[in-house]
């Protein structure tokens, strides 16, 4: 089994070359990560969109140990899909979460596990874009995660939701695992860049990018606090 680290709950890597005595688990930690993160609130801190582009660059490792494709093709739309999927059970669960839990979560303290802040900044967030919040929320940490929640507490309409959900997570699976793979073979082909070399700086970079929109968000209701 893969010696552990506790910084290997951010890396990526971690998650998609995970075995257990030699049996390679990649495929169903994976999707186990993107059901955690898009549906259980304490799945905030875990690897998201730079894991979903990291898969898209060793998507072969991750099918193989499920299935064998001889098509690359196949190969990236079948992954794309099951991570939607898990993805949409995620949004789901969250849903199911915020309807049965209700406004208590607003009164439950600050723990390591859960952050009260991340559940207001995601319903203001939520209420300014409504039903499209789904969609955006895909893309941007810790909304991500919470957004499905709120949408359940503040009742949505369910088919509504369920329409969101499902397009936002075939979108947002589709748009990275493709964009890893073929970013992967293009800059590997036509200018001898191998990406699996400079992963540490992808994880960065799609983290920075990421967070870009959250920490402007921040810095921009700052000198309203100061008010």
């Amino acid at each position: 089994m893969n010696s552990f680290d506790w910084k290997n709950l951010i890396d990526p890597l971690f998650y998609i070359h995970f075995d257990v005595n030699g049996i390679k688990l990649g495929i169903y930690i994976v999707l186990f990560i993107v059901f955690a993160e898009t549906g259980l609130f304490a799945g905030f801190f875990l690897p998201g969109d730079s894991l979903l582009f990291l898969a898209g660059i060793y998507n072969r490792d991750l099918i193989e140990n499920m299935l064998f494709i001889d098509s690359a093709f196949v190969n990236v739309t079948l992954l794309s899909t099951l991570v939607a999927l898990a993805g949409i059970l995620g949004n789901i669960v969250g849903y199911w979460f915020g309807a049965k839990s209700g406004y208590y979560l607003y009164n439950k303290e600050d723990s390591f596990w859960f952050k009260k802040n991340y559940l207001i900044q995601s319903k203001d967030f939520f209420e300014r874009h409504g039903g499209r919040a789904i969609i955006f929320a895909r893309f941007l940490p810790i909304f991500r995660t919470f957004a499905p929640i709120v949408a359940g507490i503040v009742t949505m309409e369910r088919k509504k939701f369920m329409f969101f959900n499902v397009v936002s997570s075939f979108l947002w699976s589709f748009t990275l695992i493709f964009s890893g793979h073929y970013l992967y073979g293009f800059l590997l082909k036509n200018y001898e860049i191998d990406l699996k070399k400079h992963i540490e700086i992808i994880v960065i970079a799609l983290v920075l990018v990421t967070l870009l929109p959250v920490i402007l968000k921040l810095v921009k209701k700052l000198p309203e606090s100061k008010e």
